[in-house]
């Protein structure tokens, strides 16, 4: 199958079919000896994905002009997710206290709970202190997450997914109208 230029994952997956038959003539006691038992699965090439191209991600952040508090807050986002690669839940979780612009940092609360420093770009700092800025208008009493709603809640998860969403359409909607 290797010389007739399968894929070493078609291989697996064909491989695997035949285990799962060799198994069930075991239990049915047609044959004595499974002879895929030890075989081992070949080795398959990962991917990376790269959900974005890099004129996508400069497009997006082009287009969103920090005139309102919600595109100044979707543009911090963006652009945070984008200059830091730090994951939703983090984003997420992300205190007002947990921002020291004056330093430049942001600390982040990852898996496990583990808490780290992440360096933050002159441009993204004065991108949170535009937002922020946008935020204090809001008079938002008692919540103390960076990120929160046009009403004052927490960001929750489906507005993180629609805001990325909606910017990154337009932006490969455009592209694909562009040739």
């Amino acid at each position: 199958m290797v010389n007739s230029g399968l894929s070493n994952r078609s291989i697996n997956r064909k491989i695997s079919s035949l285990k799962a038959y060799y198994k069930f003539l075991l239990r049915t006691e047609q044959i004595e000896i499974n002879p895929l038992a030890s075989h081992k699965a070949l080795k398959t090439k990962k991917n990376i994905q790269i959900p974005f191209s890099e004129s996508e991600v400069e497009d997006v952040l082009s287009a969103i002009k920090p005139e309102s508090f919600e595109s100044a807050r979707d543009l911090s986002i963006i652009t945070l997710f984008y200059a830091t690669g730090i994951r939703r839940a983090e984003l997420m979780g992300i205190k007002l206290n947990d921002l020291d612009l004056r330093n430049k940092q942001l600390k982040v609360l990852g898996k496990r709970n583990k808490e780290r420093l992440v360096p933050l770009l002159p441009e993204v700092a004065k991108l949170l202190e535009v937002y922020i800025e946008f935020r204090k208008e809001k008079n938002v009493q008692g919540t103390q997450e960076l990120f929160i709603t046009e009403k004052g809640i927490k960001l929750y998860e489906t507005l993180v997914y629609r805001i990325i969403n909606n910017y990154f359409s337009k932006a490969s909607n455009k592209v694909k109208k562009s040739p």
